[in-house]
């Protein structure tokens, strides 16, 4: 089963470390990770969204980040 994981980062410059070193942590269940947050013309914005394609550990991986971001999931 693969499972899509949606992150909420509203403060992606005191969290992206943190984020960061999860995800690392997790690296060898994780097969995609794509960030996106909005953007002006000459800065970006301090939020945005994390989405990752989880082959293994699902729930070990969601239970980590849920203890400190917003998350959704899509299974397949």
């Amino acid at each position: 089963m693969v499972v899509i994981m949606g992150i909420n980062v509203k403060n992606r410059k005191d969290e992206a470390s943190n984020l960061q070193q999860l995800l690392t942590d997790y690296g060898c269940y994780i097969r995609t990770r794509v960030g996106l947050h909005p953007m002006g013309e000459y800065s970006c914005s301090n939020y945005g969204v994390v989405l990752i394609e989880v082959v293994d550990k699902t729930n070990e991986i969601y239970d980590a980040l849920s203890k400190h971001w917003e998350v959704q999931t899509m299974k397949f």
